[in-house]
């Protein structure tokens, strides 16, 4: 945990946005992997660390924003609980380390809630994603799962996201541990990126990275020759060389703040002049849009500056033709790269996205595109001091894409179809960083993973 002080902070500059009611946080419970007592590894939700810190089930916190008075709901452990796990700390110690004073049993939640209910006083709660914890909402307060998320508070959404954007330093070293981490686990596929190895054996050590390092992987690792699909958590193959490996993996610290990282290496490593010409246009993106990160400025902007450079290089490959800026306007990069530039980064690898992205990544200025590609875009508003973000451009062949635009002539004026179906086979490149937006410009979080392609070479090479 942080100092008692960061989280008493916290929980005062949410209540001075708030005007009245009582704001509850739920703790995420054990959830079982195939029987009661084999639980997946736990994993507390990452709201409720924020303002408590505490990272053990079984707990909801509460803050009383008409009388200001803060509780913990909760069990203290029994002499079975310490027979299995030892001697635990009781729950008013646990309470203290966050600040808070008064704790209650879990049971006595219910009627607690009803006494506010019955004040006519506003419960507020935030979306759940859970499923118990969408149960015990209902159970709490007689909210059907199908009702919830038309019940959540728009106004404490809003106050959270306003609070969790903004990085704090504490937060920043955390990210830094979490950085560190994620940069040894891609330095590890660099080394291990020898033909024959397996997709699954590094994908494993990978894992092992990020547990070793206090947390655990900040997502499934995406690990494949097969680079087309964006997501792509398939391990089967064997490397083979001459193709390309896709990494997208990041580690949390202990404190669960998360890394995300995507490098894209030549197994056996050297790039051949058709992959290191399509490598060198993603870079080219990935740097400018590294430049352009600044306050003030719309992520939105900044996305579409790296369309422009990603539709400019192809251009000059023959794979595109026309006006650059046309050709974005019109979407037609997005054959190429069909996502958005990155995303809010902290204690989630896509922070605060189980709030709703329309108000983290969104406001009343910029609204969400509708146009393919652009669409999927997670951030769009203007970046402040304290936000990280992460940078992630893409040029990838997805052949069914390919089959589609070309049978129904999308955007045929700004496409050279018959230059594109030469890289049906080439997979995709996809390369990102962490950014910490500054007071005047951008910073990368801690060092930068290798990414220049002759010193990506380099440590392949050195590792056949």
């Amino acid at each position: 945990m942080f100092d008692q002080q960061i989280y008493v902070q916290r929980r005062s500059r949410l209540t001075q946005q708030m005007k009245s009611g009582v704001a509850l946080f739920l703790g995420n419970m054990e959830s079982p992997m195939n029987y009661r007592d084999n639980t997946y590894r736990y994993r507390q939700d990452s709201t409720f660390l924020y303002f408590f810190g505490l990272d053990f089930p079984g707990l909801a916190g509460v803050i009383d924003f008409d009388s200001g008075r803060e509780y913990i709901f909760g069990n203290d452990v029994d002499i079975d609980d310490i027979i299995w796990m030892g001697p635990q700390v009781p729950l008013r110690d646990n309470a203290l380390r966050s600040g808070v004073s008064e704790t209650a049993p879990l049971e006595k939640l219910e009627e607690f809630l009803s006494g506010v209910v019955r004040q006519g006083r506003r419960v507020h709660f935030l979306p759940p994603y859970r499923g118990e914890n969408k149960l015990w909402l209902d159970q709490l307060l007689g909210l059907s799962p199908a009702r919830q998320s038309g019940y959540a508070s728009v106004e404490l959404i809003r106050a959270v996201v306003a609070l969790r954007s903004v990085k704090e330093p504490c937060e920043i070293e955390e990210l830094k541990r979490a950085c560190a981490t994620g940069y040894e686990m891609h330095l590890t596929v660099m080394k291990m990126a020898r033909p024959g190895v397996r997709e699954q054996e590094i994908a494993g050590i990978m894992e092992g990275i990020a547990v070793a390092g206090g947390g655990m992987p900040s997502f499934p690792v995406i690990l494949t020759q097969n680079g087309e699909t964006l997501h792509n958590h398939n391990h089967s193959q064997r490397l083979q060389k001459g193709r390309l490996v896709l990494t997208d993996a990041g580690a949390e610290s202990l404190l669960h703040y998360a890394s995300d990282f995507t490098r894209t290496v030549p197994v056996g490593g050297k790039f051949s002049p058709k992959q290191r010409e399509i490598y060198e246009i993603v870079l080219a993106a990935n740097n400018r849009a590294r430049e352009l990160i600044r306050p003030g400025v719309p992520f939105l902007s900044i996305h579409l500056e790296a369309c422009e450079v990603i539709a400019a290089g192809l251009k000059e490959l023959g794979l595109m033709k026309g006006d650059v800026k046309e050709a974005v306007r019109q979407g037609a990069h997005a054959l190429f790269f069909p996502h958005g530039l990155g995303h809010m980064l902290g204690l989630d690898a896509h922070d605060m996205e189980d709030l709703g992205q329309i108000y983290v990544g969104f406001d009343e200025e910029i609204r969400p595109s509708t146009q393919f590609g652009t669409a999927a875009l997670r951030l769009g508003r203007r970046l402040e001091p304290g936000f990280v973000v992460t940078d992630e451009p893409g040029i990838y062949f997805i052949p069914a894409l390919i089959d589609q635009w070309e049978r129904n002539k999308t955007n045929a004026e700004f496409i050279c179809f018959d230059k594109v179906n030469e890289y049906r086979d080439f997979g995709g490149i996809r390369l990102e960083d962490n950014i910490l937006v500054t007071e005047t410009g951008a910073e990368i979080i801690g060092q930068r993973v290798p990414v220049d392609p002759g010193e990506v070479e380099r440590i392949v090479l050195e590792n056949q």
